[in-house]
Formats: structure tokens, C-alpha cells, sequence
């Protein structure tokens, strides 16, 4: 045991293979660079730091099992977060349309090139997930030993190491999606077929949230 956490390695492998799985805040930063470059990119990965931050600071103050301890305030939860998702799935897949007709004025609605969107959009991307809200209450408090004499250190410990996978995997995705961007420019057809198929798994996403349940 290290600084209260009891086993490490089994934390970081299961943080790893956590982060990389394919969800609503990878697929949103992607999409971001791809459309805006990595500068914007990033003010989104931002966006999914901070809402992971404060997920993680409410289930070491207990806040997020009270939540799940309240099924009203969850239910109305999970069904805002997927509304959101479906929301913007759907916007998503009219930016698609009107981008494959040739109307690409239509299609910059969706993401606009200010400072604070993405990252607004990123934040509630990340607070809205039911999803994220389960993972920190069932893996992360799990791996701290709730008879070390400093808890603080060993929930900011494991919050770092979060942190740490999720700005090397999200880094990977903003690169990659600004890389994206040079083809779609060239390639019109190209760009709608790649902004719908976001659309449509945002869609996808709202739907799986909808049926989240506490079990």
C-alpha cells in the first residue's frame, strides 16, 4: 500500500483501459480539432478535465453516492445528459446534410471558433454522463484504504494519474482530428460523411444514458 491506495497497478491498468474506451468525451474533443485545429482542441479537452475533476472531488466528499442514493435526482439527471447528447447528435447530423449539399455556412453552426464553446460544451458533456458519475463512485473510491490518516492525498494521487491518461489519450485524438481537418477541407463529401457518423453515435450515446441504471 502506497499513500492509503491499496493497489496501484490494478488502478492504473483499469484507468487505462477506462480512458481509451470509445465514449461522448473522446468523440467531442476529436471532433472539435477536426473541424477547429488543436488550439480548440484543447480548450474542449479542458472543458473534460475540469468536469472530470469535479466529478472526481464529489465522489471523495460522498456528494456523488448521495446522488446515487436518491434515484429521483439521478433519473432527472440521466435524462437531461441524454437529451443533451441527442441534441447535439442531431444538430450533428444537419451539419452533415447541409455540408453534403454544398451550404458549409450551415455546417460551422455547430462548433463555432470562439475561446469558451467547446470547452462549455465539453464541461457539460462530462457532468451530464451518468456513466462517468458511476465509474468514480464503483472504481475510483474503491482503491482507497479508508484507514489511512489522509485521504485527501490519496484521492488527489489517483485523480493525478487520471488525469494523466486522459491528457496523453485525448492529445492523441486532438493531433489525429487536426490531421483529419487538411482531408476534410479537400474532400466535402468526405467531412459530412464524418460529421454525420459523429452525429449519429451522439444520437447512439443519448440512447445507451437513457437506459443507464443504478444496478
Amino acid at each position: 500500500m502506497t499513500y492509503g491506495i491499496t493497489d496501484l497497478l490494478t488502478f492504473v491498468v483499469g484507468t487505462i483501459f477506462i480512458v481509451i474506451l470509445p465514449g461522448p468525451n473522446s468523440l467531442y474533443v476529436m471532433s472539435v480539432a477536426s473541424r477547429w485545429g488543436v488550439a480548440a482542441g484543447y480548450r474542449g479537452a479542458c472543458g473534460i478535465f475540469v468536469g472530470d475533476t469535479i466529478l472526481m472531488v464529489l465522489s471523495a466528499s460522498g456528494a456523488a453516492s448521495f446522488l446515487i442514493a436518491t434515484p429521483a435526482l439521478f433519473v432527472v439527471i440521466k435524462y437531461a445528459g441524454a437529451a443533451y447528447l441527442a441534441w447535439m447528435g442531431i444538430v450533428l447530423l444537419a451539419s452533415a446534410s447541409a455540408t453534403w449539399r454544398g451550404k458549409t455556412g450551415a455546417a460551422e453552426v455547430q462548433l463555432p471558433a470562439d475561446g469558451s464553446r467547446p470547452f462549455h460544451k465539453a464541461l457539460l458533456i462530462s457532468l451530464m454522463n451518468p456513466k462517468a458519475i458511476l465509474f468514480f463512485v464503483s472504481f475510483f473510491i474503491q482503491f482507497v484504504d479508508p484507514r489511512y490518516p489522509h485521504p485527501g492525498l490519496s484521492f488527489t494521487l489517483l485523480g493525478v494519474i487520471v488525469q494523466f491518461f486522459s491528457v496523453l489519450y485525448l492529445s492523441i485524438l486532438i493531433f489525429g482530428g487536426a490531421n483529419l481537418a487538411l482531408q476534410f477541407r479537400r474532400r466535402r463529401r468526405l467531412s459530412a460523411a464524418a460529421t454525420g457518423g459523429v452525429g449519429g453515435l451522439f444520437v447512439s450515446f443519448g440512447a445507451k444514458l437513457a437506459n443507464t441504471s443504478l444496478g
